[in-house]
């Protein structure tokens, strides 16, 4: 148990110093936005661009990883709007939202910190294969859900307006840059390659700082019930589903396999609310956020004892 808090305290450690940095005021709220978008813009995408261009091509296109993790994702995804909408009777956009934060982690910024220290390279792999994941399907799917829902029969708008902001996005750009330079087997010079390398090692305690900071302000209100169910479906549901999948799949990596289940037991992207804001619920949305998150350094913790001596 001391072995796997070593490794889950350093984490939720670095969490908490963000939170006190805001809380007295050493560091204020616009500059945890100033740096989240530096980890999102530039540190984040070096890794992905580093990791996805220094492995053999057919090692990054990992389609038993992706059919995993991604069917277990698409699986959560929908059980939970399918409960939001038939049970819970939320309209689509409520319920759109309430699925996305079932079925998205924050693989940059909890997951990816939490994986490189039980695993070490790996990581960077799994967290480039989530992104396709994350990035390509679950989001896009859910704000097209959740704007037509609003908008009522502008699907075909909404498709095309999301479509343009994936082609836009660091993250997705740093992934087909890496794509194309392992399918030619070129590797990046030595001087931008070491820029990129010195990016990419800020990407995890600055992360993780962020998320701290970003914390600060967040408020449960009285909303335990719906609270446990998001928090349920993220921290338990999502990785026995990504589990299941990759035991029905034969010759998978070993390490690939822990990397996925871990991955998918860190708690909902960071900019949850933010997107939660756009359709009325960033006040739901943010109290998951905090909710979910403090009951991973739990879940998170005991899913490491489990798996670590199985990799």
């Amino acid at each position: 148990m001391l072995q796997i808090l070593s490794i889950t305290m350093p984490i939720f450690i670095l969490i908490g110093l963000g939170f006190l940095a805001v809380r007295f005021e050493a560091i204020d709220s616009e500059q945890i936005r100033g740096l989240g978008r530096f980890v999102i813009s530039f540190a984040l995408p070096a890794l992905v661009l580093k990791a996805v261009s220094d492995s053999p091509f057919l090692e990054v296109m990992n389609w038993q990883y992706l059919l995993a993790y991604g069917g277990g994702s698409l699986a959560v995804f929908l059980l939970g709007l399918l409960f939001a909408l038939r049970l819970r009777r939320e309209p689509l956009d409520r319920g759109a939202m309430t699925a996305l934060g079932m079925a998205v982690s924050n693989s940059g910024f909890v997951g990816y910190p939490i994986v490189v220290m039980l695993l070490g390279p790996v990581a960077a792999i799994g967290l480039a294969l989530n992104i396709l994941v994350e990035q390509l399907l679950i989001i896009p799917l859910s704000l097209v859900l959740a704007e037509t829902g609003q908008r009522r029969g502008a699907i075909g708008k909404v498709m095309g307006e999301a479509a343009g902001r994936l082609a836009r996005t660091p993250l997705i750009l740093a992934m087909l840059g890496g794509l194309l330079l392992s399918l030619l087997g070129v590797r990046l010079p030595a001087i931008p390659g070491k820029v990129v390398e010195m990016l990419a090692s800020a990407s995890a305690p600055v992360a993780l700082f962020v998320i701290g900071g970003s914390l600060r302000g967040l408020k449960l209100d009285g909303l335990f019930a719906e609270l446990w169910t998001i928090a349920a479906g993220k921290l338990i549901l999502h990785p026995l589903a990504v589990f299941l999948l990759f035991s029905l799949l034969p010759d998978v990596d070993p390490a690939l396999r822990v990397a996925g289940v871990v991955f998918a037991s860190a708690p909902m992207l960071s900019v949850y609310t933010v997107l939660g804001q756009r359709f009325g619920v960033e006040g739901r949305c943010a109290a998951a956020l905090l909710f979910t998150t403090l009951m991973s350094f739990f879940s998170i913790s005991l899913l490491s004892g489990i798996l670590k001596p199985h990799q």
